[in-house]
């Protein structure tokens, strides 16, 4: 296994999970921001007005999002599975 074989995995590895925790945290940041403006507009500094809406964001994120989730990582985990003994030389 050359090391340039084991930084390829490694990026592809990196970019992936960065894809997969983008998808989830951006919504969260938007509705975090959302509930802070109207916050901030209307001085009301209750703390789960800010977590509540998010968490719900959160878990519908995720129950959409969810089984693209899976199959990006199933189909990368088969991929490198496959991939062994080509990498084995």
């Amino acid at each position: 296994m050359t090391p340039e074989s084991v930084l390829s995995i490694f990026q592809h590895t990196l970019e992936i999970i960065l894809l997969l925790v983008v998808v989830v945290l951006v919504p969260a940041l938007i509705v975090g921001l959302l509930v802070s403006m109207f916050q901030a507009a209307t001085q009301i500094n209750e703390m789960t007005l800010s977590f509540i809406p998010k968490l719900i964001v959160t878990l519908a994120t995720l129950m959409i999002a969810g089984p693209w989730m899976l199959r990006i990582l199933t189909e990368y985990t088969t991929k490198l599975l496959q991939d062994i003994p080509y990498l084995i030389r």
